[in-house]
């Protein structure tokens, strides 16, 4: 009896899933050659009556419920290479950790980081026998942290670079992963790869961005990386690594944000600050970054690095870029004006020649015709009349510039300068506050004041050596106090201006926050801003508002922040060349820990302008007034009739006189048809401020500070100056310290 056509086939489908079940389970056979072409996916109609070569895996079939169900040959494929077996023994793949080509020659102004650094990267990475005969432990990890842009990164590329170990840089975001036990197995995988090409360098930039305090972190995720960064850098030793020595180094500009147990010994053993750059380092760094410039003439970079306070390598860097820009836009407009001509090409022939000067001088107000001698480009369209300088000058050389043209290219210090209006240095953007444009001529009088602020703050920032061959370390402070409007604030941007630091201007009452500990936190941030940028001046002005005197009516918030501030004056952290310039008019109401020596030890009374003092204010303030040779008048004036004015209060008589004399010119109608004349034109405004307008503003401006309040200061003067008073019933003499408490 002979089988039926549905029972042969039933055999042959048995038969070829036999066969690939066989050749599915020999591991060791070879893996079948794909077909040359790709077949199309046969239709169930056509599963009843195909075959299938020998040599190809066979596409199963089922019966499922009475249908046959077919699959395709790709998921064969896709399933057999799903379930073979991984290659083992190969390991990471390994990725080429090639030096930086940044060398430490391209560093300026931070010797000491470098030579700290050779000596705990340097040693173990290129001698570990020393460390290894000697028994001495060597430094594990090394922690860069400063301001952002003063050359962290920079420093360990060249630092790499420059001993031509193999270099592992990382972001320390890039560690983050959103899936489970992702970001550990990366960091394990990091640390691998470390080890297996030891001795190596191993870099994490931004490293505070996986390193959180654990108390404070708000996912568990984040104490996860913290433990296994960790374990990782225990697992760093040399006994674990064949003494093959591998250096971790991370770079933050937040290191109070670290966890603290990274910060122990073993892990990041060594801790190198690197501060905004004094003037000195300034002045290497822009040594540094000129040396690829082409300059002109003879540059003055310490002249340049005194008008660059606050600045970072990274904002003098910028400053060189913008300063580059400048010039090549000096050029254009030099060229197309005419005041500067190339040498002619000799490549070219005359006739080009020709043209290109013909272009080179043209009139702006008529076109300039499109050349035929531009073998890199041409413009398709006439150039406007309008067009700027870069469009004619690339019109005129459309090819590269020879080597003598090129010549007359150069940065001038000029160009510099003109820089300097242009970049923003970092620490501005960060609370500092711009250098002020206020100088000892903008005051008028206040001599002894001055003179004082000079020995206190301005000399001992521009000649430190001298002061310290006489014993004198210890920065000053200085409390200038008085009645209101006699130039306290004023002579602190003065003070500033002169000395050239880093200044940071505080307002009292902004560090204040209502949450508990923020403004503790806001007083500490300063001082630590202020020491990574020495030299500083940090100004706090009205400070009667954040350091009352802590009495039982103060309250337990305020008490904290006064405490603070005196902790940072003198406290354990040294000073280092941060100078403190407070101002206040109710000195009575400071705290008196504050004014003892060692702290705020200078008060300075800034007293209300006697009348010849009155005359030097009032010729300062009246420079850009027009009064027609009438100076001298107002002067005397003043003196004689402004008894107990403030230099605020002798500014507003000027600015009210000034209105008397607007008031006085608008109800004329000839001067009003001469003022509207000179508007039109374009012209100053004739007109002139006379004496009877000075009168006419001293009836409606008095002075600010009244007779009783004026007792009172001299009352406070006497007993801040340390006069003897009288006390007591026996009426004995005796004497006040600074902070106001009779001994």
């Amino acid at each position: 009896m002979e089988p039926s056509g549905s029972n042969v086939l039933n055999k042959q489908m048995q038969g070829l899933w036999s066969t690939h079940r066989r050749g599915r389970m020999n591991l060791n056979a070879p893996p079948p050659t794909p077909p040359k072409e790709e077949q199309p996916v046969p239709t169930p109609e056509e599963n009843y009556v195909a075959s299938t070569p020998a040599d190809t895996p066979a596409t199963p079939s089922a019966v499922v419920n009475g249908k046959r169900k077919v699959r395709s040959s790709r998921t064969v494929d896709e399933s057999s290479i799903s379930k073979r077996p991984k290659i083992s023994g190969g390991g990471t793949i390994s990725k080429d950790h090639t030096p930086p080509t940044a060398r430490l020659a391209d560093l300026g102004g931070i010797e000491g980081c470098i030579e700290k650094l050779l000596e705990l990267v340097a040693m173990p990475l290129c001698h570990p026998e020393i460390y290894l005969h000697t028994g001495v432990q060597a430094p594990r990890g090394v922690l860069l942290h400063g301001p952002p842009g003063s050359g962290k990164t920079l420093l360990a590329n060249a630092i790499a670079g420059e001993l031509g170990v193999p270099f592992i840089s990382i972001s320390a975001p890039s560690i983050v992963s959103g899936m489970s036990g992702e970001s550990e197995k990366t960091l394990r995988d990091t640390f691998e790869e470390a080890k297996r090409v030891a001795p190596c360098l191993l870099f994490i930039d931004e490293i505070d961005a996986i390193t959180p305090k654990r108390e404070s972190a708000q996912r568990e995720m984040e104490r996860r990386i913290v433990a296994q960064f960790l374990t990782c850098m225990d697992e760093m030793s040399w006994d674990k690594t064949d003494n093959k020595p591998v250096i971790v180094m991370g770079a933050t500009n937040r290191p109070d944000s670290l966890d603290a147990a990274l910060r122990r010994a073993g892990r990041f053993d060594h801790e190198i600050s690197m501060g905004v750059p004094d003037e000195a380092a300034r002045a290497k760094i822009l040594q540094v970054l000129s040396s690829k410039l082409r300059l002109d003439g003879d540059f003055d970079f310490v002249a340049l690095a005194k008008a660059t306070p606050g600045y970072v390598g990274a904002d003098l860097a910028a400053l060189t870029g913008a300063a580059g820009i400048i010039a090549v836009k000096r050029i254009f407009k030099q060229l197309s004006e005419g005041t500067l001509v190339l040498p002619p090409d000799p490549e070219r022939n005359e006739q080009e020649q020709g043209q290109a000067q013909d272009v080179l001088m043209a009139d702006p107000a008529t076109p300039v015709p499109i050349p035929s001698l531009a073998p890199a480009f041409s413009f398709s369209f006439p150039i406007p009349p309008t067009a700027g300088s870069i469009a004619h000058f690339l019109n005129a050389h459309p090819g590269p510039l020879t080597p003598e043209q090129l010549v007359p290219l150069l940065i001038t210090p000029a160009d510099f300068m003109l820089a300097l209006k242009q970049v923003q240095p970092s620490a501005q953007r960060e609370g500092f506050a711009t250098v002020p444009d206020v100088t000892w001529a903008d005051i008028g009088a206040l001599h002894e004041t001055r003179d004082a602020l000079q020995m206190a703050i301005v000399l001992p920032l521009r000649r430190p050596l001298l002061f310290r061959s006489v014993g004198i370390a210890a920065p000053c402070g200085v409390l200038l106090w008085g009645p209101p409007g006699c130039g306290k604030t004023l002579l602190a941007k003065a003070v500033a201006n002169e000395s050239q630091a880093n200044f940071i201007s505080v307002k009292g009452p902004e560090l204040l926050n209502k949450y508990v500990g923020e403004s503790e936190r806001a007083v500490r941030q300063v001082f630590a801003r202020a020491r990574a940028s020495s030299p500083c001046v940090i100004f706090f002005d009205e400070l009667d508002a954040l350091v009352p005197r802590r009495d039982d009516s103060l309250s337990e918030s305020s008490a904290r922040v006064v405490n603070t501030l005196l902790t940072e004056l003198d406290g354990l952290d040294a000073r280092k060349s941060v100078y403190v310039v407070a101002a206040t008019n109710r000195p009575d109401m400071i705290d008196p820990a504050m004014v003892r020596p060692g702290r705020l030890d200078k008060l300075l009374y800034v007293d209300l302008p006697a009348a010849q003092e009155r005359g030097e204010i009032v010729r300062t303030l009246i420079r850009g007034v027009p009064l027609g040779g009438a100076e001298d008048a107002v002067a005397q004036f003043v003196q004689e009739r402004c008894e107990g004015y403030s230099g605020a209060d002798l500014a507003s008589l000027i600015r009210e006189a000034g209105v008397s004399a607007l008031r006085r010119t608008i109800g004329r109608p000839d001067e009003m048809e001469a003022s509207a004349g000179a508007d039109a034109a374009g012209q100053d405004t004739p007109l002139t401020v006379i004496l009877p307008d000075f009168v006419d503003a001293l009836d409606k401006v008095g002075p600010s500070v009244s007779v009783a309040q004026r007792r009172k200061y001299e009352a406070l003067r006497a007993k801040f100056a340390g006069l003897p008073v009288r006390v007591g019933k026996d009426e004995e003499d005796r004497r006040v310290d600074g902070g106001g408490t009779v001994v």
